[in-house]
């Protein structure tokens, strides 16, 4: 963006880092804004902008995770209307998509020429469905041909699809089985530090379980990790992971859908990934 003019015979813009950027009056650029125009009406506003863009990509990224997540069918008129915003190209451009009968990275989304879709033989396509799918990766029979393409490519997803760690559900249980004990056991000195783990991985803790909810199916089933409800400085170590209804109603194993299957198992395995170690065998 251009220069402003500030304070003191200073200008200031929002750099292509995102950061405020300050000349003096001989038009050199300082490595920070000085502190007698830190309060400057034109400093305060780019500030709020660069806040705001942050929040927007933030909100971009979090929406588009959500429609791979759930596999949702997006409609390609709202693809090409947001494709102009950067924060949104953004968090589209290289996912993998579905439509037509073809399966592509998504390049472009123009309101005259329909979706730019490079496919596995390399080849640019251009598709004007009502609307395309955006699969979560276990859901992608042809996911490490892709993968393979996708680096030749150069391809970098802000959102995590191609590359995100999935789990693949086993074809049967043992009847009855409700319940996945590859996580249980993990220790943590104090609960705290599991519940800060939860946090920094976006992940919500109710009743001493680490949750996500997967829409699948028609219906939102919940992965539930247990991770203990004793003193919060206390000892604790994890427990089972199963999956619910809203209602509580236990899910058997082998019920369990794909995605909400790999979603619940990477979480656990995340939060697991935490717990203490013993440097002697290297179990915890």
């Amino acid at each position: 963006m251009g220069w402003l003019d500030a304070a003191s015979g200073y200008q200031v813009r929002l750099g292509e880092n995102g950061r405020v950027q300050c000349r003096n009056a001989k038009g050199k650029v300082l490595s920070s804004v000085p502190a007698s125009i830190k309060d400057d009406p034109q400093v305060v506003q780019l500030r709020q902008l660069t806040e705001w863009l942050t929040r927007h990509e933030a909100e971009c990224l979090s929406t588009v995770d959500g429609w791979m997540v759930r596999s949702l069918p997006v409609p390609t008129a709202l693809l090409t209307e947001v494709w102009a915003d950067e924060a949104w190209a953004s968090a589209l451009r290289d996912l993998v998509v579905t439509a037509d009968g073809e399966t592509g990275f998504l390049r472009d989304a123009d309101p005259e020429r329909g979706l730019g879709v490079v496919n596995l033989d390399g080849e640019t396509l251009r598709l004007s469905p009502e609307a395309v799918d955006i699969p979560h990766p276990v859901l992608l029979a042809d996911l490490e041909e892709l993968r393979e393409f996708g680096a030749e490519l150069g391809v970098e997803q802000k959102a995590q699809q191609l590359f995100r760690q999935t789990f693949v559900k086993p074809e049967s249980f043992p009847e009855g089985r409700n319940a996945v004990d590859d996580f249980a056991g993990g220790k943590f000195e104090q609960l705290n530090h599991a519940l800060s783990r939860c946090r920094t991985l976006g992940y919500p803790v109710r009743g001493g379980d680490a949750v996500y909810a997967a829409f699948e199916g028609g219906r939102v089933v919940e992965a539930r990790f247990w991770l203990g409800s004793d003193y919060p400085e206390g000892e604790t170590w994890t427990g089972h992971l199963a999956w619910a209804l809203e209602d509580g109603t236990s899910v058997p194993l082998a019920e369990v859908g794909p995605v909400a299957w790999s979603e619940g198992m990477r979480m656990a395995s995340a939060i697991h990934a935490g717990r203490v170690v013993d440097d002697k065998d290297g179990q915890s």
